[in-house]
């Protein structure tokens, strides 16, 4: 009885509340609740596989939030490139020949995991001149038949005030002008005329008229990527060659994809600039102007463009005197790079032979320039233009190729005017030895690379100096 009164008395004292009730939890918990716990500062990784123009490749351990611009800066490290503000990241769609540069802010995974499991697709890393040309050079990318404003903005407007309608105004300026579209579940291209406003783009179903009553709905930019046209017209069977494309971020495959084309490279360059400002608008300039921001005296859309880290060591000096001086008149450059040619070519000629004794090489001077990054060896016409077009149609971009035509002749190809040019490189004989020469044998060179290198200084005939060379890098 007296057991069962103690353990009555026990029961009826109340129970006292736990002050720490988190430390109160099962073995297999723990002890710590989540809340107190600190968050996970370790950054998820994933591999990135990255080829270049010669196909080798380069696979990569990187965060799984890294973007396109630290991506180009983690492989320029890797492999001690020059950092000139060009380096760029491509998406190439291999089985529909589709092919984007990918903008410096997007995040490389979500670029990839936008890729159906169909589609052969990969990362490309080159360089690319013309990812923000059209803010140093407006002119050329935003005709003035292309465009028009409302009637709140004035219609004598300077060029250099259209970036800041793009960027700033609520009135977005009207991209305007005839496309050919791809007809939904058809083979057959429709030319129409169409029109770009900050709702989407549009086409007229009568002539030109702007007509709300006439204008459908063609697509909006919000949740698809513009993709350009890498094959012209062999695969989509477009009347031109000028084709880009509005493919849906998350697509069922090709017959979701809005196909376009132009009937030159101008207008293709307009509508997808326009397309690229519509969509991220400042965000661009802020990608554009971050290598710059350490910079005093920058103001928004008027600093001086840099000058290319190529252009800036191109220049004609003298050190025959006691001080070098920089040679400004071309007459005199040309006179001194052809005298420094031949004595390069003449020491560059000798090798030592057995016994110790100099030996002539005759055939240096044909084949010195096949060691250059500029020069491609048997490449077609086609491919050459491919090549630039992925560099980027900006003035002065180039390379040198053997002529398909004549096997003893070289071609140069160059960007100028957003068009690709070719210039034929003849070789002349004079008294027993070998020049070459652009413009009929009034200026001659020794070799290919006293060649590239004068016009690199001086345009001559050409209409702008060599600037910006494609190469086959590798990573």
């Amino acid at each position: 009885n007296r057991r069962k009164k103690k353990d009555a008395n026990i029961l009826e004292i109340p129970s006292i509340p736990n002050p720490f009730p988190e430390l109160c939890c099962s073995p297999f918990a723990s002890v710590l609740s989540a809340s107190l716990l600190p968050k996970a500062t370790s950054r998820k990784k994933q591999v990135v596989k990255v080829y270049s123009e010669d196909d080798t490749s380069r696979a990569l351990e990187v965060p799984s939030d890294i973007t396109a611009r630290d991506l180009c800066q983690l492989l320029i490290l890797k492999n001690h490139y020059i950092d000139d503000h060009s380096w760029t990241l491509f998406e190439q769609l291999t089985h529909t020949g589709l092919g984007r540069a990918i903008e410096d802010h997007e995040l490389v995974m979500e670029v990839q995991s936008n890729w159906g499991m169909e589609e052969e697709s990969r990362l490309y890393f080159r360089k690319y001149y013309a990812k923000y040309e059209f803010f140093k050079n407006p002119v050329s990318f935003f005709p003035d038949h292309m465009m028009s404003f409302s009637s709140e903005t004035s219609a004598a407007i300077s060029h250099s005030g259209i970036l800041q309608i793009f960027l700033n105004s609520s009135t977005y300026p009207e991209i305007h002008g005839f496309l050919y579209a791809k007809e939904q579940g058809r083979k057959s291209w429709k030319k129409l005329y169409f029109f770009l406003r900050r709702s989407g783009l549009y086409f007229s179903t009568k002539g030109t008229s702007k007509e709300p009553r006439h204008l459908q709905f063609f697509c909006e930019f919000s949740n698809s990527d513009m993709y350009m046209s890498l094959t012209g017209k062999k695969i989509s069977g477009s009347p031109t060659n000028y084709g880009f494309c509005f493919k849906p971020n998350k697509s069922g495959g090709t017959r979701d994809v809005k196909q376009l084309c132009a009937d030159d490279e101008q207008s293709r360059t307009c509508w997808m600039t326009a397309v690229r400002l519509l969509k991220y608008g400042m965000q661009l300039y802020q990608n554009y102007m971050q290598p710059y921001q350490g910079r005093s005296g920058c103001s928004p859309l008027n600093m001086t463009p840099m000058r290319s880290i190529s252009e800036n060591s191109l220049v004609a000096m003298d050190f025959s005197g006691h001080r070098s001086r920089i040679i400004e008149n071309p007459t005199e450059a040309l006179s001194v790079a052809v005298e420094e040619g031949l004595t390069w070519r003449r020491r560059g000629c000798l090798r030592l032979n057995s016994h110790g004794s100099p030996t002539a090489m005759p055939n240096i001077g044909m084949s010195i320039h096949r060691s250059q990054s500029w020069f491609h060896h048997k490449i077609s016409r086609d491919e050459a233009q491919r090549l630039i077009l992925q560099h980027g149609l900006v003035d002065g971009v180039f390379l040198v190729r053997d002529s398909q035509s004549n096997p003893k002749t070289f071609v140069l190809s160059l960007s100028h005017g957003l068009k690709i040019k070719h210039f034929q490189i003849v070789p002349l004989e004079d008294d027993g030895k070998l020049f070459y020469t652009l413009d009929d044998g009034h200026t001659r060179f020794t070799d290919l690379i006293q060649l590239v290198e004068f016009y690199q200084l001086n345009k001559g005939v050409l209409p702008c100096k060599l600037k910006h060379y494609c190469a086959r890098i590798a990573v």
